[in-house]
C-alpha cells in the first residue's frame, strides 16, 4: 500500500479509502490510485482485512441433499445473491441425518469459519438450534419453527392445496399423494395438510389408501410408490407428488405399466426443477420463486450479521405459482 501511495503521490490512507470504495475521494485521485494499483499489480490482503474486521465474509449454506436438483439450483441463486454483496458461500449437506445436522452446527459455532448460516433443516429442533448455534442464522424450507426465528419459505400448505385442487377441479376423484412421512414437522407432513385441505374445500373425502409414504424424495421412491398403487389395484386417476423427483419417477412407472400421462393418470410435482420442463410429457409443478428466496435470505442474514434492526417479521413468505404443463 505504501508503494502504491508513493507511485500515486498520495497518502497510504488515501489508497486505503480508494481500495475500500469510500465515496469522499476525488475522481482524479481515484484514477491515479487505480492506475498505480494496476501498474504495481497491487491486491489487498483480504486475510489481514478479515482478521482486522473480525469477519470472514463467508456464509454457509447447509442443505439436506446437495444432489437434489432443487437445492443445487437454489444454491446457485444464493451464491449469486451473496457474491453481489461481497460474500462467498461455503456449502455442506447433512443427508437429512439429525446427528450430522447437530455436528455441523456444533462445528460452525466453534470454528467461526463463516459469519452466518443459511440452514434448511431436516430433523434438528428449534430448541437444539437455540442451544447449539451461536452465529447468526436464517432458516430455509417448509419446516415450521419458533416464530422468533428468521425463516424464508413459500406457503407450503397453500401450494400443496393449489396443486391438489388443480387435479380435483379437472374432475379427477381418485387423487393420490406420494411422499408422506411420519415424523413431525417434515415438508411431507406440511404438504399433506395442503392435500387434505384441497379435498375439504370441495367437500370430498380423502381415500387414505391413496396416501403413500416414502422414505426419501428420490426418483426411485416415486416409481416404487406408483407401481405399488397400480399393482395393488388402487390405481388413482391423478397423483400429487411432494417433489419433482418423485413425480418423474412416478411418470416412469406409469409408462412402464402401459398407462398414459395425463390421459390415464395426471401428475403434478413440486419444486420446478429444470428437468421437469424437458421431461415427456413436461411436468406440471409448483414453482417457488428461488431468486426471491435467495435474495431475501441473504439480505436478512447479512442484516443479522451487521447487527441491524430488522422491521420485517421473522417469517418471510415468498410467492409461488402453479406451472401448468402437459402432465396435468
Amino acid at each position: 500500500m505504501k508503494d502504491v501511495a508513493l507511485a500515486a503521490g498520495v497518502s497510504a490512507r488515501t489508497v486505503s479509502n480508494v481500495v475500500h470504495g469510500y465515496v469522499h475521494v476525488s475522481e482524479d485521485t481515484r484514477r491515479r490510485v487505480q492506475e498505480a494499483c494496476d501498474r504495481l499489480d497491487y491486491r489487498p490482503n483480504l486475510l489481514a482485512r478479515n482478521l482486522r474486521s473480525g469477519r470472514s465474509r463467508v456464509i454457509a449454506l447447509v442443505v439436506p441433499e446437495i444432489g437434489s436438483p432443487y437445492f443445487g439450483e437454489l444454491g446457485q441463486s444464493i451464491i449469486e445473491a451473496a457474491r453481489s454483496r461481497g460474500y462467498a458461500v461455503l456449502i455442506d449437506h447433512t443427508g437429512g441425518d439429525i446427528e450430522q445436522e447437530k455436528e455441523f452446527l456444533v462445528r460452525s459455532s466453534a470454528s467461526r469459519l463463516f459469519d452466518g448460516v443459511l440452514l434448511s433443516p431436516s430433523r434438528v429442533t428449534g430448541d437444539e438450534l437455540r442451544a447449539i448455534l451461536d452465529v447468526p442464522f436464517v432458516l430455509l424450507g417448509p419446516r415450521l419453527f419458533d416464530p422468533a426465528f428468521d425463516h424464508v419459505s413459500i406457503d407450503n400448505v397453500a401450494a400443496a392445496a393449489e396443486a391438489t385442487g388443480h387435479l380435483l377441479r379437472q374432475g379427477r376423484r381418485r387423487v393420490a399423494a406420494i411422499g408422506e412421512q411420519r415424523w413431525g414437522g417434515s415438508a411431507a407432513q406440511i404438504r399433506t395438510i395442503g392435500f387434505r385441505k384441497a379435498h375439504e374445500a370441495l367437500g370430498l373425502a380423502v381415500d387414505e389408501s391413496l396416501v403413500v409414504p416414502t422414505a426419501r424424495f428420490k426418483r426411485e421412491d416415486g416409481a416404487a410408490a406408483m407401481s405399488h398403487l397400480i399393482e395393488s389395484g388402487l390405481r388413482p386417476d391423478a397423483v400429487f407428488c411432494f417433489n419433482d423427483l418423485l413425480a418423474l419417477g412416478a411418470m416412469r412407472a406409469i409408462h412402464q405399466h402401459g398407462l398414459r400421462v395425463p390421459e390415464d393418470i395426471a401428475v403434478v410435482g413440486f419444486d420446478n426443477i429444470e428437468e421437469g420442463q424437458y421431461s415427456t410429457p413436461s411436468l406440471t409443478t409448483i414453482a417457488p420463486d428461488r431468486h426471491v428466496i435467495a435474495e431475501l435470505a441473504v439480505e436478512r442474514l447479512l442484516a443479522r450479521i451487521d447487527g441491524e434492526t430488522v422491521d420485517q417479521p421473522p417469517r418471510l413468505v415468498v410467492p409461488h405459482q402453479l406451472l401448468v404443463r402437459e402432465s396435468a
